[in-house]
């Protein structure tokens, strides 16, 4: 028995299902490999091109990365603290190089290769989804970049000026490496940052109906043990002045997504 004439012979249910993406096409798994392999490319492009001009500006951005090093020398004796770096080996220099180009072209590239990865899972997300990927792309960024800042020009002087100040004590002579140095400046500054995301992954479990912001809030003394340990391992130095400075404003941003928390949980609600 056939259909009605007014009836159409195929009826597009993916597109009249509610909450479905009006853009979304249908896609083998071909063209998703397709598509992966597209964003892959992308982001490979985005990184070689910040870690090949980091290596063409390496005078200015080697002098940028040396200032904590310089401004804490400037404020302390210059007849007592004269450090100059030097390598203890043969490779040591192509190493802090490729250290240097690796993890700046990472950090550099990394709101391009969000962008990227946004352009690929977009098709499978609903409208509403859609609103909270480009806003939560950008606070990751903006938390790791204030994280990594506050390292730069807080905790790594610091951290040198208390190192500095031990050897003297000591009476040690300071023979600081370059590899020594970027790694200290590197696990600093990139654990800082990460360290600074946690604020929406908190945020992220309220939305998702796994933690209510009232256990967070009489959570308060166990997220100070637990931050202070987080400080603990980040900082490399073991006085509580470092620790302290890295505790404060992690536990300052948990009562913070705490906020934001409790808005999302009331519109939710």
């Amino acid at each position: 028995m056939g259909l009605p004439p007014d009836v159409p012979d195929e009826i597009d249910i993916p597109a009249a299902a509610e909450g479905a993406a009006p853009r979304e096409r249908p896609m083998g798994f071909l063209d998703h490999l397709e598509e992966l392999r597209w964003t892959l490319v992308k982001s490979a492009i985005a990184f070689a091109f910040f870690a090949v001009l980091i290596g063409i500006f390496l005078r200015e951005f080697n002098d940028a990365l040396l200032w904590p090093l310089h401004h804490v020398q400037s404020q302390m004796a210059p007849q007592t603290f004269v450090i100059d770096l030097g390598t203890t080996s043969v490779m040591e220099g192509f190493t802090v190089v490729i250290q240097m180009c690796i993890i700046g072209g990472l950090v550099m590239a990394a709101p391009f290769i969000l962008f990227f990865i946004g352009q690929f899972v977009s098709p499978a997300l609903n409208q509403k989804e859609l609103k909270l990927v480009f806003p939560g792309a950008l606070t990751a960024f903006l938390l790791f970049l204030a994280g990594a800042a506050f390292s730069f020009f807080l905790l790594v002087p610091s951290t040198i000026r208390v190192s500095l100040e031990l050897n003297e004590l000591l009476g040690f002579t300071q023979r600081w490496t370059p590899g020594s140095y970027y790694s200290l400046l590197m696990w600093l500054t990139v654990g800082v940052g990460a360290a600074f995301e946690f604020p929406l992954l908190i945020v992220l479990l309220v939305y998702l109906g796994m933690v209510s912001v009232a256990k967070l809030r009489s959570w308060w003394r166990h997220a100070l043990v637990v931050i202070f340990i987080i400080s603990a391992i980040v900082t490399p130095t073991p006085d509580p002045v470092t620790q302290t400075m890295l505790a404060v404003p992690l536990y300052a941003l948990y009562w913070l997504a705490i906020l934001v928390a409790s808005r999302v949980e009331k519109r939710k609600a």
